[in-house]
């Protein structure tokens, strides 16, 4: 069985702290839980600290889905990893998360990276591949072990694994130690159909973030070079139902056993895309999509 979560991205994005400044979390908490969904993602407007974040959520009757964790490991080591994480990965275990969603981001461009045009993302040369899958093996192994967590890499725009062979070559290394998040609207942006990491990696998957993109945009964000975050203030990505992304394979997939969250998201500027209409939509959208695998 599956369950529905929406990001807070929606109301208040992570990186351009502007977008959604205005909006406070109880807003953002109450109007997840009137458009249907089960749980959030965590947001920088959360409190850390789960005696205070647990009763919130109950309060709108949400569960943690996860939370993101911005991960170092193509500079450091699992150890040095482990220390880093430390305080969140405790957060994400005693809120009751089986997952935690990893963002590699000691390989970027220097200074704002996600301002940086799209073109100067940062390569990992081949040669450090087997060495840094050996270290999220480690690194996943160490987590599970700890604290209960299964490590969820996230494929992502500007980083180290963002095309359909990077992901490849870093899966074919790893350990089943390092599970993957499935993004659909991160797929769409590397130029790939995600179905092919279903396909490829279809027991890797331990937790789905369902976002569609307005493939105008993101063909002229692409075209013209811009950054990704000119992108997300452009409006590349939209909810589930509202663009090009064709949702069946995750359909299909779901209907094989998948055990876990969907997470609704869309980096939108939420002055330009109201936040509870376009949730709500999503909602209807991808019940209806997923109807009869939820609980």
């Amino acid at each position: 069985m599956i369950r529905l979560a929406v990001s807070p991205l929606s109301w208040a994005n992570d990186v351009l702290e502007d977008l959604g400044r205005d909006i406070p979390l109880e807003t953002c908490l109450h109007e997840a839980a009137s458009a249907g969904y089960q749980g959030v993602e965590l947001g920088r407007k959360f409190p850390r600290d789960a005696a205070v974040l647990g009763p919130l959520l109950e309060t709108h009757g949400l569960s943690l889905a996860s939370g993101w964790h911005s991960g170092e490991l193509a500079a450091r080591s699992p150890g040095q990893e482990m220390d880093a994480v430390a305080p969140h990965a405790t957060l994400l275990r005693d809120m009751g998360c089986r997952i935690m969603v990893y963002g590699e981001v000691a390989m970027m461009t220097p200074g704002a990276p996600l301002d940086a045009p799209m073109s100067q993302r940062l390569l990992m040369p081949k040669a450090n591949v087997a060495g840094y899958a050996a270290a999220l093996t480690d690194f996943g192994a160490r987590l599970a072990g700890e604290y209960g967590l299964t490590l969820a890499y996230h494929h992502h725009l500007m980083m180290v694994a963002e095309t359909f062979d990077e992901i490849s070559s870093l899966f074919d290394r790893t350990g089943p130690e390092v599970g993957l998040l499935l993004d659909t609207g991160h797929a769409a942006g590397a130029g790939f159909d995600y179905a092919r990491l279903i396909e490829r990696f279809g027991d890797r998957i331990v937790h789905i973030h369902l976002k569609d993109v307005r493939r105008p945009v993101m063909d002229r964000i692409r075209a013209e070079d811009r950054s990704f975050n000119e992108g997300v203030r452009s409006g590349m990505f939209t909810v589930p139902g509202d663009g090009a992304v064709d949702f069946a394979a995750i359909r299909r997939f779901v209907q094989q056993g998948y055990d876990g969250w969907l997470v609704v998201e869309a980096e939108q500027d939420p002055a330009k895309a109201p936040p509870l209409p376009a949730v709500s939509r999503a909602f209807t959208h991808v019940t209806s999509l997923f109807a009869g695998a939820m609980e």
